[in-house]
């Protein structure tokens, strides 16, 4: 475990957009993790110990990865943030939380022994999600008339093989799994887009990590109406390419975004521009607490230049760009690890900083846990509305397949 903690070291201390590592000194962190590691009775204190050192640099996108194992653990449930508060979004209709009441809209007191908030949020996803998962979770929850209960839920444990045989030679068990897990990650990631007659186009979009095409198609026939809607709630970023090519259709000059600053130069974020081909039409960016990264730099760009109101939640404040360094230990066997390093910072073009404060949107508005409960949309009735369609938060809420039992 000590060289994997000094391979986490070394990347960051070569890789780390700011040399100074924000006044952390990296050699005191570093001889204290490898002291917990000492001192480490089981294992998982000693990968405990390796993403304490990477998390003391303080940033959303400086994390360690441990050695997967061959236990998948299945929670059945989602929490995320709304304003100050945190609520249940999402339940399996098979899991144990089901079974036990617990509903979208229950709001999140304690989990595991945390209080969930704005700044630690991602942390207990992390360590119950990542470092440290649970076959039991502590939860106090409360419904949305007021009642308050204490539960122990149960999660989904399954074993899956260390080796995967991509040859057929086990009756194709391993590659129909492949299969079926590249559909699911399609479907989460896949974009929709609805449109309302001549008037307007709602394009929910869940991530940057993809390519262009969905762009080019969406304001193709965008490019005929007066007003476009980005949903970006939920999105968590992806490529910054992706990001610039979607500015870049809202202009019909440049536009400088802002400044990335890596460790060892500085380089514009600059979106060419479309001309005449441009979408000059009413935009409308929605965003919530999980909008981050890429997310966040292109709500923020298009409000500072003017060109789109953002309605909704202030932003996840993680905007820092990172890259993964995959590591391993070991000759003969090896173990695989990784750890994911900030290597650049950006600063908009107001010379405002996103990381750890977010995007601040111009109209201020958050479902409330009776909403979230009756799958009511206030956000998006609220966009559909300045749009110049009436729409109700009931109709608004059943636009998007429903996803909250998945």
């Amino acid at each position: 475990m000590q060289e994997m903690l000094s391979g986490v070291r070394s990347e960051i201390a070569e890789n780390y957009y700011d040399s100074t590592f924000g006044g952390v000194n990296l050699a005191a962190a570093y001889d204290s993790a490898s002291a917990h590691i000492r001192d480490a009775v089981a294992l998982s204190g000693a990968l405990g110990a390796v993403a304490w050192f990477a998390l003391n640099l303080n940033g959303s996108h400086t994390v360690f990865a441990p050695p997967s194992t061959t236990v998948h653990v299945d929670y059945g449930w989602n929490m995320a943030m709304f304003g100050n508060a945190c609520f249940v979004v999402a339940v399996k209709k098979e899991s144990d939380a089901a079974r036990q009441g617990v509903r979208v809209g229950d709001q999140v007191l304690t989990v595991a022994g945390y209080a969930p908030a704005r700044a630690n949020l991602w942390q207990i996803n992390y360590l119950l999600r990542v470092l440290r998962p649970q076959p039991t979770l502590h939860a106090t929850l409360r419904d949305p008339g007021g009642g308050t209960r204490e539960l122990d839920l149960r999660a989904k444990v399954s074993q899956h093989g260390v080796l995967i045989d991509i040859s057929g030679a086990d009756g194709g068990r391993d590659i129909g799994q492949l299969i079926r897990e590249g559909e699911k990650d399609a479907e989460r990631t896949r974009g929709l887009s609805i449109e309302f007659g001549d008037d307007l186009i709602l394009w929910k979009m869940p991530t940057f990590a993809t390519g262009y095409d969905d762009i080019y198609d969406v304001l193709k026939r965008a490019r005929r109406r007066k007003a476009l809607i980005i949903d970006l709630r939920g999105n968590g970023g992806g490529y910054v390419k992706t990001m610039l090519e979607l500015a870049k259709q809202m202009q019909r000059d440049s536009l400088v975004l802002g400044m990335l600053h890596e460790r060892r130069r500085t380089s514009p974020l600059v979106a060419k521009g479309r001309g005449n081909d441009a979408f000059t039409g009413q935009l409308f960016i929605l965003v919530d607490a999980r909008s981050a990264s890429a997310s966040e730099i292109f709500a923020r760009a298009m409000q500072l230049s003017g060109r789109a109101i953002v309605i909704g939640d202030r932003t996840a404040g993680a905007v820092m760009e990172a890259m993964y360094h995959p590591k391993s230990i070991g000759i003969e066997t090896k173990m695989f690890y990784g750890v994911q390093v900030t290597q650049a910072d950006v600063i908009m073009s107001d010379g405002g900083r996103l990381e750890g404060v977010g995007v601040k949107p111009d109209e201020l508005l958050l479902p409330t846990a009776a909403d979230l409960a009756a799958h009511r949309d206030p956000v998006l009735a609220r966009a559909i509305a300045l749009a110049g369609v009436p729409i109700t938060p009931e109709k608004a809420g059943s636009l998007y397949p429903d996803k909250t039992d998945q």
